[in-house]
């Protein structure tokens, strides 16, 4: 008999990872004039089908084109999602060069002829540490590259979200899983800094914050009126930085190990920045450049079209519950005596909410 109906939970770690195969790393640059670094999502052996959807104004990205469906790779090695807006783009030149001294890429015919594939996108938090031209280079790509492990991710301050920021709150790197019904796993990684606020002004609270499977995030209540009031006459809970371009970005990496091809994974980034919409408020804006890998490892099979309904609405649902993750894992920061930003983090902003 049955034990009864299915309940889906967090995977293991609650985090990308749990996705079999897939690898993390963190580079984080914090000390004095350093606010940035870069988080490196590493595929299985042999790759991952992989999609893109970009929706912000004011996207920075490499090899995006290259996942169309119309063209010809189907397999990416890694994804690099980083700081230093355009800047750090060269960050993914390190990965590369390390991929490449593995023998790991695209397959171009004879023994160790390969060329490694790697998306990679931006987010904007030049000047936050103090010093304007501080921003990830290929060595810290590399640095990430080394760092990759099947472990649990270290969320908060760490990787492409150092220097992050959500509204006015610290932002950062947050993770989620799911395991479904079917036993198919989806998992999402996100760098959180947002124009957008991931908190309802009205009461504090994280958007998504019901969006918790079971216990997940029963640990954040309301916060007290006299913190509400503090935070209101900050104007944290409120978007930043609108009418000053580029100075945003979210971006950030599904996975899942079931079988999609090139054009479900594009969708199922499609469907992920509902995940975005559900947690930050303003979204996708010009000042935004808004980013979205979904990486399949195939090595589960690949879903009717009701299981894949189930299976991308699970990954818009982990974007969001990593958001809520990012922001309650992030620390506060005060670079103001450098140059920098001097920005409170939501649990130091609301301690009572949290239940200790």
């Amino acid at each position: 008999m049955s034990g009864g109906p299915f309940v889906a939970a967090p995977g293991p770690t609650n985090s990308l990872v749990d996705v079999s195969g897939v690898r993390v790393g963190h580079c984080t640059r914090d000390e004095p004039g350093w606010l940035t670094g870069v988080t490196v999502v590493l595929a299985p052996e042999g790759g991952a089908v992989a999609g893109v959807d970009v929706r912000g104004g004011g996207p920075g990205t490499r090899e995006t084109d290259l996942l169309d469906p119309r063209n010809l790779v189907d397999r990416i090695n890694a994804v690099v999602l980083g700081g230093g807006s355009a800047l750090g783009l060269a960050a993914a030149d390190g990965v590369v060069d390390a991929l490449l001294d593995d023998g790991i890429g695209w397959p171009m015919g004879e023994p160790g002829h390969v060329v490694p594939i790697v998306p990679s996108a931006i987010l904007f938090d030049l000047g936050r540490g103090g010093t304007w031209a501080h921003r990830p280079r290929a060595e810290d790509g590399r640095a990430a590259y080394a760092s990759a492990s099947a472990s649990a991710v270290a969320q908060g301050c760490v990787g492409a979200g150092t220097g992050a920021k959500a509204g006015g709150f610290k932002g950062g790197v947050g993770s989620a899983s799911i395991v479904l019904e079917s036993g198919a796993t989806v998992a999402a990684l996100v760098a959180v800094n947002a124009v957008g606020s991931a908190v309802d002004p009205a009461t504090g609270l994280p958007y998504a914050v019901g969006l918790g499977l079971g216990d997940e995030l029963a640990h954040v209540g309301r916060p007290s009126a006299a913190e509400l009031e503090e935070s209101r006459a900050r104007a944290e809970a409120l978007p930043a930085n609108t009418g000053r371009p580029g100075l945003a970005t979210t971006i950030g990496v599904i996975a899942t190990d079931a079988t999609l091809t090139k054009a479900q994974c594009q969708k199922m980034s499609g469907i992920g920045h509902d995940g975005f919409a559900r947690a930050l408020k303003p979204v996708h804006t010009l000042f935004d450049g808004d980013t979205l890998f979904t990486l399949a490892t195939g090595e589960r099979p690949a879903p009717d079209p009701v299981e894949q309904t189930l299976l991308m609405e699970a990954g818009a649902d982990c974007v969001a519950r990593a958001i809520v993750h990012a922001l309650l894992a992030a620390t506060s920061v005060d670079r103001s005596a450098d140059g920098g930003v001097m920005l409170r983090s939501w649990s130091d902003a609301f301690p009572s909410a949290i239940a200790r």
